[in-house]
């Protein structure tokens, strides 16, 4: 037989076992990159998942995922609010850097170029994306070849917030919606080319204008059922009392009387929060079986992550925000079934180290310019460290009722201060003090340590800190005197805005009365706060009464043209002299 007829012969034959057997199962793509699933849940705390020792929960399918794969149990948002951590998670970048919260206009182009759907897409990927985006960027097709943004729907404050999507003309939550959007998305995947689908389930976030706050399918109404959840450790009113009075009048405490404030609410609350979890990992258990049943199984990592910590009750808080474990650390889980092992790595995994494993999965170089670390040499046991001995964790979003702070955190210690009153600083001993109830800061035999922290804090915020948040610059102080004949004048100040800013916003002067002051960023004099205004000349002192031949401080900080804050100037001394 010649090689012609053979080739003929062999053809025919596998056309018949691909008519007879279905294509799918004999189709060869070139790009045989593996296919990425990665699933943000929102505001689910490190230790709300069965996996981690958490008998109350219900989540056999997230359990399953931690025992077969690598589970990160020292998993940490660099900022724990969902804005700042989804465009790290998108970007790579430190909130330092990107500059985006709530308040803020888009993400810069120039980072979202650069982000992990954009450089998978172009890398011949086919993305996807369904659930809350929660980021501002008016161009997600540059990102995804298809996708749905959506969230909780504001214009109900009941149970209609999380129930407004259908589903065959049947009205269902949120949660269910999220993972029919991703079935029905592997079910027509294009089987010539690796896909990239990112999910991001809007539960177990409260829906905070509702009283009920939380909603869940009636699937999972027998979870917790006949369970009374205990109280919160570190729920006594000595834990509240420790927090400086600017954290005890902030949101975490009004969202405490939201939920927690009394027994049922407590109970509705928590069990709430809990089902919910429980409702996506229902999700989960159809979207792998799908994979199976489309032969993609074997070729598809999943990442499971949350968005930022929460506080069930502790310390009489409720949120996140805060620098305390509860708030910064999350589950981070990498499934990935090429490797034939499972392991709990206790690294110090990041957000911003999710979007470099993801490309590093798609064979894609990560840009220079990025914050984190791939974790696949770790999960498939290259590696056993990530050479991390310090982290930077920061949330310095300026909203009165949230004070910002920034900190670092290492394997056993954790050191963070409050941005605008930076005199307010707490040390934890982790080892030794796993729950952050024993503040060392002002205790004299940990003073190098508390030096040794708040110094790495300051050179990490230094590297953190690019062009885009440089200070104002060029500071100046001058009398204008009045009309003649008058012995008063007026102190202004005025400055140059840095170049890069198109047009000022807004501006916050701070004056002190001693270099320690203005240093810890307290303008015991004069603090502005925010006013918006593009002046930046001869902007008149309405502070405290100014004395003849005393040492002052003044510094000042901008908004630009989206509202992103710039860095605090250097100070300028100076003396109020009429001579």
């Amino acid at each position: 037989m010649s090689e012609t007829k053979k080739t003929i012969l062999v053809l025919s034959f596998a056309i018949c076992l691909m008519v007879n057997y279905g294509f799918e199962k004999f189709n060869t793509r070139i790009d045989d990159r593996p296919n990425i699933i990665f699933i943000l849940t929102d505001d689910q705390r490190f230790d709300a998942l069965g996996y981690a020792e958490n008998s109350l929960i219900h989540t056999p399918e997230m359990d399953k995922l931690a025992a077969s794969g690598t589970y990160f149990n020292n998993a940490m948002v660099t900022t724990p609010i969902c804005a700042a951590s989804r465009a790290s998670i998108l970007t790579g970048l430190y909130e330092r850097t990107h500059n985006f919260t709530f308040t803020s206009g888009n993400v810069r182009s120039e980072y979202m170029r650069k982000s992990y759907p954009r450089l998978l897409k172009d890398s011949g990927y086919e993305t996807a994306f369904y659930g809350k985006y929660g980021v501002k960027y008016d161009s997600l097709d540059k990102q995804f070849d298809e996708y749905e943004s959506y969230d909780r729907n504001g214009k109900f404050d009941d149970r209609r917030g999380y129930f407004y999507k259908t589903i065959d003309a049947d009205t269902v939550h949120l949660t269910r919606y999220t993972g029919q959007r991703a079935l029905d998305f592997i079910d027509k995947a294009d089987s010539q080319k690796p896909f990239s689908l990112s999910l991001s389930f809007s539960a177990p976030h409260a829906h905070d204008a509702a009283k009920d706050q939380y909603f869940w399918q009636n699937e999972v109404n027998e979870v917790l059922e006949d369970i009374t959840i205990p109280l919160p450790e570190l729920g006594n009113d000595q834990y509240f009392d420790q927090q400086p009075k600017f954290v005890k009048s902030g949101f975490n405490r009004l969202r405490w009387g939201w939920r927690y404030d009394t027994s049922e609410k407590y109970q509705h609350s928590v069990k709430g929060y809990y089902r919910m979890i429980s409702g996506i990992d229902l999700e989960i258990g159809k979207i792998r079986a799908k994979l199976e049943e489309k032969g993609l199984d074997r070729n598809t990592i999943i990442v499971l992550m949350g968005d930022n910590g929460y506080f069930l009750g502790e310390r009489q808080m409720a949120g996140k925000w805060l620098l305390y474990d509860n708030s910064v650390r999350v589950p981070l889980i990498i499934y990935d079934p090429r490797v034939n092992k499972s392991q709990k790595s206790e690294e110090m995994a990041l957000n911003i180290d999710v979007p470099a494993t993801i490309l590093d999965i798609a064979d894609v170089t990560q840009p220079a310019e990025w914050h984190g670390k791939s974790l696949m040499p770790i999960v498939v046991g290259e590696e056993r460290s990530l050479n991390r001995d310090t982290v930077l964790i920061e949330h310095i979003w300026e909203f009165e009722h949230i004070p910002p702070s920034e900190g670092v955190r290492t394997r056993d210690w954790k050191y963070f201060r409050y941005v605008n009153e930076k005199s307010f600083e707490e040390l934890y001993n982790l080892k030794e003090n796993p729950k952050e109830t024993k503040n060392l800061a002002k205790e004299e035999d940990y003073r190098s340590v508390l030096l040794a922290l708040r110094k790495k804090c300051d050179v990490l915020i230094d590297e953190y800190s690019d062009n885009y948040s440089l200070a104002p610059n060029g500071l100046k102080v001058v009398l204008n005197e009045l009309p003649a004949k008058s012995s008063k004048a007026i102190l202004a100040y005025s400055w140059q805005i840095p170049e890069h800013i198109e047009k000022q916003n807004a501006y916050q002067i701070l004056v002190a009365s001693s270099k320690e002051n203005i240093d810890r960023n307290i303008g015991d004099i004069w603090n502005s706060g925010r006013v918006g205004d593009s002046f930046h000349e001869a902007i008149t002192h309405m502070g405290s009464k100014l004395e003849s031949g005393i040492d002052y401080y003044w510094k000042v900080r901008v908004y630009d043209e989206a509202n992103r804050l710039s860095a605090y100037s250097e100070p300028q001394n100076f003396q109020y002299n009429l001579e």
